[in-house]
Protein backbone atom coordinates (compact mmCIF):
# COMPACT_ATOMS: atom_id res chain seq x y z
CA UNK A 1 0.00 0.00 0.00
CA UNK A 2 1.26 3.35 -0.86
CA UNK A 3 2.07 6.11 1.88
CA UNK A 4 1.79 9.82 1.92
CA UNK A 5 3.12 12.17 3.89
CA UNK A 6 0.98 15.27 3.84
CA UNK A 7 2.64 18.61 5.71
CA UNK A 8 -0.18 21.23 6.08
CA UNK A 9 -0.42 23.59 9.39
CA UNK A 10 -4.65 24.11 8.61
CA UNK A 11 -6.35 20.75 9.92
CA UNK A 12 -9.03 21.37 7.57
CA UNK A 13 -7.05 21.61 4.54
CA UNK A 14 -5.01 18.23 5.49
CA UNK A 15 -8.54 16.81 6.52
CA UNK A 16 -9.84 16.93 2.84
CA UNK A 17 -6.28 16.29 1.62
CA UNK A 18 -5.99 13.39 4.30
CA UNK A 19 -9.64 11.97 3.03
CA UNK A 20 -9.45 12.14 -0.29
CA UNK A 21 -6.04 10.02 -0.32
CA UNK A 22 -7.41 7.80 1.99
CA UNK A 23 -10.62 6.99 -0.78
CA UNK A 24 -7.82 6.09 -3.26
CA UNK A 25 -6.23 3.40 -0.60
CA UNK A 26 -3.17 6.08 0.04
CA UNK A 27 -2.13 5.27 3.81
CA UNK A 28 -1.57 8.91 5.41
CA UNK A 29 0.94 10.46 7.60
CA UNK A 30 0.45 13.86 8.78
CA UNK A 31 2.95 16.68 9.67
CA UNK A 32 2.67 20.49 10.35
CA UNK A 33 5.38 22.46 9.64
CA UNK A 34 8.71 21.61 8.07
CA UNK A 35 10.29 20.36 11.14
CA UNK A 36 7.92 18.00 12.05
CA UNK A 37 8.00 16.59 8.28
CA UNK A 38 11.85 16.11 8.84
CA UNK A 39 11.42 14.00 12.03
CA UNK A 40 8.99 11.72 10.39
CA UNK A 41 11.35 11.15 7.65
CA UNK A 42 14.08 10.05 9.88
CA UNK A 43 11.30 6.67 10.72
CA UNK A 44 9.33 6.97 7.55
CA UNK A 45 9.92 6.10 3.45
CA UNK A 46 6.29 7.58 1.85
CA UNK A 47 5.89 7.13 -1.86
CA UNK A 48 4.91 11.30 -1.92
CA UNK A 49 5.10 14.34 -0.07
CA UNK A 50 2.21 16.96 -0.41
CA UNK A 51 3.08 20.03 0.63
CA UNK A 52 1.78 23.28 1.56
CA UNK A 53 3.74 26.54 0.78
CA UNK A 54 2.38 28.62 3.84
CA UNK A 55 4.22 26.79 7.19
CA UNK A 56 5.14 27.90 10.43
CA UNK A 57 8.80 28.28 10.97
CA UNK A 58 10.59 26.74 7.56
CA UNK A 59 8.47 27.54 4.36
CA UNK A 60 7.55 25.00 1.44
CA UNK A 61 9.93 26.05 -0.77
CA UNK A 62 12.61 26.19 1.75
CA UNK A 63 11.37 22.29 2.72
CA UNK A 64 11.68 21.47 -0.66
CA UNK A 65 14.64 22.45 -1.18
CA UNK A 66 15.89 20.70 1.45
CA UNK A 67 14.21 17.38 0.40
CA UNK A 68 15.80 17.63 -3.14
CA UNK A 69 19.38 17.85 -1.52
CA UNK A 70 19.01 15.40 0.22
CA UNK A 71 19.95 12.14 -1.08
CA UNK A 72 17.87 9.79 1.55
CA UNK A 73 14.98 11.97 0.29
CA UNK A 74 15.59 13.44 -3.07
CA UNK A 75 13.57 10.62 -4.89
CA UNK A 76 10.31 10.74 -3.10
CA UNK A 77 8.25 13.14 -5.66
CA UNK A 78 6.67 15.99 -4.15
CA UNK A 79 3.57 17.63 -4.73
CA UNK A 80 2.89 21.47 -3.48
CA UNK A 81 -0.76 22.25 -2.54
CA UNK A 82 -1.04 26.08 -1.94
CA UNK A 83 -3.39 29.01 -2.04
CA UNK A 84 -0.46 31.23 -3.26
CA UNK A 85 -1.63 29.97 -7.16
CA UNK A 86 -0.07 32.55 -9.04
CA UNK A 87 2.43 31.79 -12.55
CA UNK A 88 5.24 33.06 -10.47
CA UNK A 89 4.68 30.30 -7.18
CA UNK A 90 4.16 27.44 -9.40
CA UNK A 91 7.24 28.74 -11.47
CA UNK A 92 9.33 28.98 -8.20
CA UNK A 93 7.89 25.99 -6.77
CA UNK A 94 8.88 23.68 -10.02
CA UNK A 95 12.41 25.36 -9.43
CA UNK A 96 12.65 24.46 -5.64
CA UNK A 97 12.69 20.40 -7.24
CA UNK A 98 8.71 19.88 -6.67
CA UNK A 99 7.06 17.42 -9.03
CA UNK A 100 3.81 19.18 -9.52
CA UNK A 101 1.94 22.02 -8.12
CA UNK A 102 -1.60 22.66 -7.56
CA UNK A 103 -4.04 25.36 -6.81
CA UNK A 104 -6.21 25.37 -3.70
CA UNK A 105 -8.56 24.66 -3.45
CA UNK A 106 -7.76 21.69 -4.76
CA UNK A 107 -10.18 19.29 -7.60
CA UNK A 108 -10.12 16.29 -5.90
CA UNK A 109 -9.98 13.96 -9.43
CA UNK A 110 -7.18 15.76 -10.39
CA UNK A 111 -5.09 15.97 -7.41
CA UNK A 112 -5.50 12.36 -7.03
CA UNK A 113 -4.82 12.05 -10.89
CA UNK A 114 -1.78 14.31 -10.43
CA UNK A 115 -0.81 11.50 -7.35
CA UNK A 116 -1.31 8.50 -8.98
CA UNK A 117 0.89 9.90 -11.48
CA UNK A 118 3.88 10.55 -9.88
CA UNK A 119 3.79 7.62 -7.31
CA UNK A 120 3.85 5.64 -10.53
CA UNK A 121 7.18 7.26 -12.12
Amino acid sequence: MSTALIVEDSLTEAEIISSCLKQSGVQVLLAGSGEEAMEKLNSASPDIIILDVVLPGQSGFELCRALKAESKTSGIPVLMCSTKGSDMDKFWGMKQGADAYLSKPIDQSEFIRTVQGLMSK
